[in-house]
This record gives C-alpha cells, sequence and structure tokens, in this order.
C-alpha cells in the first residue's frame, strides 16, 4: 500500500512555503466500502511505545475492504498502522467509539460484528453473532454504552457496549431495516426501512415514539415503473438533535424536524445511497451510486434554552433514571421525547 499526492503548480518547493493543499490517495488494494475518522491521542508520560509510535495526536481513518480487511491508516502521512483480519467477506460500515478510545465496530456480509481496540495493536475484543443477512450498518450511541447494527431484516440489534451482549431486538418494520442513528444525547434511536418508514425509538425502554412515512409527491416527480419508491437508504441525526435527514429511492433528500410528522425541506437527488451531516450542522453531504458527493445547505436552528436543558440532562440520564426523579409528570414526558 503506497500514498500518492498530488500538488498544484509551483512544485513541491512552493506547496511547503505556502502551505497548499495536498491531494492524497490512499491505495488500499481493494473496493472500499465502509470509511470511519477517528483522533489518535498523544503518548501520555510514562506509557509504554505502542507498536506504531505516534508522539502527537493525529487523525486515522478506517477502510472497510471488499475482500474482509479493515485497513486502518494515518491520514497526513498515510502510513498503514494496522491491517485488521477476521471478517470473511466485504466490510460493509464502520463506526469508532465517540470517546477516543479507539474501539472499532465493523459490519460485515459475513453476518457479523465484530470489536477491535486499536489501543492494543488492533486486538479483536468481541465478535457480535445474531443476524441472519449481511450487516448493513453500525452506529455506536454518543455516550458509548449501546451500539445498533442493521442487516436488512425486519428488526434492528440493539447490543451493550459495556458487555457486548444483545439488549434487544427493534421489531416493527415491515421490511429490511437498512440504516440508523443516534441522537447527539444517546435518548433517542432512529432506523429507515424499505417499508418507506422511519420509527423513532428509545433505546432504553424499547418503545417506539413515533413513525415518519415517506409519501410520495406525484405532483413534484415523473415516477416510471421502474422505480421503488419504497425504499429507504439512510437516515441521521442533526448535531443540535433537532432535525433529521433521509435518502429515499424516490429521487428526494428529506429533511424532518422532531416535532412534526412532514418533511420541512426537500432536495432533489438521484440515485442517492447515504447522508451525513456536517458535525457543526448547517451541511449535508450525499453519496451516489453513480460516485458523486454533494453537498446541501440545511435548516439551521437556534436550539431553545428548554431543548438546551433536555439535551444536557440525557446525556447522562437513562429514560429509567428520568422517570425515577421527584419532577412533574408532563416535565418526565418532555424530557424522555414523548411530548415536543
Amino acid at each position: 500500500c503506497k500514498t500518492s499526492e498530488r500538488k498544484g503548480r509551483g512544485g513541491q518547493a512552493e506547496a511547503r512555503g505556502r502551505g497548499a493543499a495536498k491531494e492524497k490517495t490512499l491505495e488500499c488494494g481493494q473496493i472500499v466500502w465502509g470509511l470511519a475518522f477517528s483522533a489518535w491521542p498523544a503518548a501520555g508520560a510514562g506509557e509504554t511505545e505502542p507498536p506504531h509510535p505516534m508522539a502527537l495526536p493525529c487523525l486515522i481513518l478506517a477502510t472497510g475492504l471488499n475482500d474482509g480487511q479493515i485497513k486502518v491508516w494515518e491520514v497526513q502521512t498515510g502510513h498503514l498502522l494496522f491491517s485488521l483480519l477476521g471478517h470473511q467477506d466485504v466490510v460493509r460500515d464502520l463506526s469508532f467509539a465517540p470517546n477516543g478510545s479507539l474501539i472499532l465496530v465493523s459490519a460485515s456480509r459475513d453476518k457479523t460484528l465484530r470489536v477491535w481496540d486499536l489501543s492494543r495493536d488492533g486486538r479483536q475484543v468481541q465478535v457480535l453473532s445474531g443476524h441472519v443477512q449481511w450487516v448493513y450498518c453500525c452506529s455506536i450511541s454518543p455516550d458509548c454504552s449501546m451500539l445498533c447494527s442493521a442487516a436488512g431484516e425486519k428488526s434492528a440489534l440493539l447490543w451493550s457496549m459495556r458487555s457486548y451482549t444483545l439488549i434487544r431486538r427493534l421489531e416493527g418494520h415491515q421490511s429490511s431495516v437498512v440504516s440508523c442513528d443516534f441522537s447527539p444525547d444517546s435518548a433517542l434511536l432512529v432506523t429507515a426501512s424499505y417499508d418507506a418508514c422511519v420509527i423513532m425509538w428509545d433505546p432504553y425502554t424499547g418503545e417506539q415514539l413515533r413513525t415518519l412515512r415517506h409519501v410520495p409527491l406525484h405532483s413534484a416527480l415523473d415516477y416510471s415503473s421502474e422505480v421503488h419508491t419504497s425504499s429507504l437508504r439512510s437516515v441521521c441525526f442533526s448535531p443540535e438533535g433537532l432535525y433529521l435527514a433521509t435518502v429515499a429511492d424516490d429521487r428526494l433528500l428529506r429533511i424532518w424536524a422532531l416535532e412534526l410528522r412532514s418533511p420541512v425541506a426537500f432536495a432533489p437527488m438521484t440515485n442517492g445511497l447515504c447522508c451525513m451531516y456536517f458535525p457543526h450542522g448547517g451541511f449535508i453531504a450525499t453519496g451516489t451510486r453513480d460516485g458523486h458527493v454533494q453537498f446541501w445547505t440545511a435548516p439551521r436552528v437556534l436550539s431553545s434554552l428548554k431543548h438546551l436543558c433536555r439535551k444536557a440532562l440525557r446525556t447522562f440520564l437513562t429514560t429509567y433514571q428520568v422517570l425515577a426523579l421527584p419532577i412533574p409528570r408532563k416535565l418526565k414526558e418532555f424530557l424522555t421525547y414523548r411530548t415536543f
């Protein structure tokens, strides 16, 4: 594996002198199906030297490959840090633990999820089995307590990131579940399915809180008989936790407000497969089958003080802990997203 760099006019000296941006290519040698970024922390004083010593913090990128390998790179230098072996088929999705612990979860067509610890030389910590179809998607909750996985089955699986055991099956969809995401405070989980619905769950209780149905806009689009309009492809939360973005095969990107049951914004797009919010909000990136990434302006919102308080509390309180508080019932319903 090698790194190739292409610089603009003026040569290497000018690039060094002006700090010009470089275009970098990581040659993985296989089709790349999944990507995940994480920060590699600086080595602390007194720590033993790691197998791939990096004195300064840096950005790393995990790549899920067609042959079942996971290759982890240092982005700045293009150095290959790890080749993680274990999966027997395509690695379809990757997710780093948001707490910087260098725990990586991979989802594969071999019907398993695997947990890796890059801080211990990429050791495989656990194999999670329970799906009977290819695993398409995995998402770790921001508080790093839960993992959700979707595998083209009618139910999504919710796992404990502490014991690596199955917590529950989330059953409610009528067709294959293909995407999932947690809210920024870990209090909500959304799943998207080919049944044209997004279900919003309380991951602590397994309760369905609401269903968002994708209704075709016949007046705006000219559907052909070949378009399967009920196929949802991707769902993601906005960084402040008040909006959802969805991509479906009906050629639309939709933006949903949590307190409403209909979209607040649309964008026409074709061949959409995935979507992701910019970490600081305001923009959405979408990926397509024809090899393009498109960027869209998303609604910006100033979070209310009520929502900020709820978000702050739910970051460290489970639903059961909220329900046990000596506070009015209406306040409990607000804090558990039963009312908006």
